[in-house]
């Protein structure tokens, strides 16, 4: 089977709970977007192809390699549930970790429900649909316009060919499609919030129906095969909210990961209990005038802009090691996190970051959606919402980003600002990427961390560029429609810089001219990175890219995932000490 990982790592059920419906489905292309009208969903509708789900159908992987335009696809299979999963107990859910853009769900000929919004999870309770029955037909319709002004399509091309920062498309399903059996009374969320200050841990659980009186919550926390300590308390109808002493904790910190186990037990009058597992690492967050502090250090964040492409998967990787190798990969090369770009990169691949104790700035596939007209918002709004509460528990994610590159949008990114401050009040949030920052009423700039992007392929002329942010100065990169934006009290950073061309043929791009041998573009990348890096007042970097992207050709290894020079060599230049962790 394909991707049979458990595809949500830090809410964790026991093996037999759960069934993987990757691989084989039956799969149509929907050319005139009639397909409802012509009942696919029924047993008697004809599905001329196979598709290898949960790869998308214009990836190898897929079978189906289709790059053209598709509004709309169908998938269907036959589902067969465990033998000791009874219903009449129990609540059977049918989960996809994503679906691009809009997806709707038929069990037989019932429709289930449905999502829109392509890149967070959702699930269904199909108990119901099923009647009783132990097998069932689960049909899926997609439909995706990556043209719609609505639509948050990330770096998904445009036109019909991949050109300059647009790639391949992606419809439909492209995660892990799963069933799973609850107890009638179940855990919905598990969020988790550590408190280095005060060395607690901040644990949020919701039910998914409001529990009666007499429920109880069992917290056990581990250190691997050691309990540490078990709280038991009174549950809820609703949220739950306690805190659980951590004294002494080791740290989660970069390149030094420490992760703990915690293990909940939801316990319903006369209800079956239903048991989780998660983990979490006890790891601080902080923002000062002149540096993001973690753990109260400063740290510089040597990052890497990932765009998780892979040439036969598209959007999904090939397996879960491609996921922890991209990882290693970029650290052999000295950097310590990523800037995560332009794509909500799946739960596996923070589940690895986690563990090898990998730096990440979670965002959003903003490109596409229209941010200046406010009669879209809300449906972004919604998935914005759904990704913070999907990855917020991660150690590894150590600040937000919902936007890249927008034109001045005061009163969206001003809202989505607070918004996400609201969801998540431990980490930094930067509005938007580069370009512009809001201004908030007061004058200030709206964002806890200024960022720029430049690409500038020369160091000394990069310097002169960036010499008015230690001057206290408004720099060339503030907007100049309102200079405000930038504030000598608001840490900064070089969101994206580099992006030098290197390549074997002349065939695709990057930025500036390129380089003439392999010595003249590790001269030009080290002298890039030693600039900033000896900035004492830079807080980090994110150098573009870390793999080319079909033909962008501006990555540190291929598209192939081939490294394009030794990786000790670089990580000379990028591992070495920065003039915010020397004291400078």
């Amino acid at each position: 089977m394909v991707r049979s990982e458990y595809p949500r790592p830090q809410l964790r059920r026991s093996d037999d709970s759960w069934v993987n419906l990757n691989g084989k489905w039956e799969f149509e292309i929907d050319h005139g977007n009639s397909g409802v009208s012509r009942g696919m969903f029924r047993a008697d509708a004809k599905y001329s192809r196979e598709i290898f789900v949960p790869f998308c159908p214009e990836s190898k992987l897929s079978g189906i390699e289709n790059k053209d335009f598709m509004r709309c696809v169908w998938y269907r299979r036959q589902c067969t549930l465990k033998p000791d999963w009874d219903t009449a107990k129990g609540r059977v859910l049918v989960h996809f970790g994503a679906v691009d853009y809009f997806a709707q769900v038929w069990v037989g000929d019932e429709y289930a429900g449905g999502h829109k919004g392509g890149y967070a999870p959702f699930q269904l309770d199909i108990t119901d649909k099923l009647k009783g029955a132990r097998e069932f037909r689960l049909t899926v319709r997609a439909e995706d316009d990556v043209h719609s002004p609505a639509q948050p399509s990330g770096k998904q091309s445009y036109d019909y060919f991949s050109a300059g920062c647009h790639y391949t498309r992606t419809t439909g399903i492209w995660q892990t499609v799963w069933l799973e059996y609850v107890p009638n009374y179940y855990i919905r969320h598990v969020l988790l919030t550590p408190d280095v200050k005060n060395e607690k841990l901040n644990v949020r659980v919701r039910p998914e129906r409001y529990l009666a009186a007499g429920s109880k919550l069992t917290f056990t926390v581990r250190d691997g095969d050691n309990i540490l300590r078990t709280l038991t308390v009174a549950a809820n109808w609703g949220e739950t909210e306690i805190d659980i002493p951590m004294p002494g904790a080791t740290l989660w910190e970069p390149g030094k990961p420490y992760l703990y186990g915690l293990d909940v037990v939801l316990t319903a009058p006369n209800e079956p209990e239903d048991r989780v597992e998660s983990y979490f690492g006890m790891r601080s967050v902080e923002v000062t005038p002149k540096c993001v502090l973690i753990n109260g250090k400063p740290v510089f964040q040597r990052l890497i802009l990932d765009q998780g492409f892979y040439p036969d998967g598209i959007y999904t990787a090939p397996d879960d090691s491609e996921l922890r190798a991209d990882i290693e990969r970029s650290m052999a090369m000295g950097f310590n996190g990523a800037r995560l770009h332009q794509k909500v990169f799946e739960p596996r691949f923070l589940y690895w970051a986690d563990i090898l104790g990998y730096l990440c700035w979670g965002e959003h596939a903003s490109w596409g959606f229209d941010v200046c007209d406010p009669a879209v918002f809300t449906s972004f709004l919604n998935e914005w919402c759904e990704i913070v509460e999907r990855d917020c528990s991660s150690p590894a994610i150590i600040g937000w980003c919902p936007f890249n590159e927008t034109p001045r949008a005061e009163e969206t990114l001003g809202a989505i600002y607070r918004l996400t401050k609201r969801l998540d009040p431990s980490r930094p949030v930067i509005d938007t990427s580069g370009w512009s920052h809001h201004i908030t009423p007061d004058g200030r700039p709206g964002t806890d961390v200024y960022d720029f992007h430049d690409y500038e392929q020369n160091a000394a002329v990069l310097a002169e560029r960036i010499r008015p942010y230690s001057e206290g100065k408004t720099p060339p990169h503030a907007p100049v429609t309102d200079p405000k934006a930038w504030h000598p009290d608001t840490p900064y950073f070089c969101s994206e810089f580099g992006g030098t061309r290197w390549a074997e043929t002349d065939a695709g791009w990057g930025y500036g001219v390129g380089p003439a041998n392999e010595q003249e573009f590790i001269d030009r990348f080290g002298s890039l990175v030693t600039l900033l890096l000896q900035d004492p007042d830079m807080c980090a970097f994110c150098y573009t890219q870390l793999t080319d992207v079909e033909q962008e050709k501006n990555g540190l290894y291929t598209y192939e995932r081939q490294a394009k020079f030794p990786p000790e060599t670089l990580r000379k230049y990028v591992a070495a000490k920065a003039a915010i962790e020397s004291g400078n």
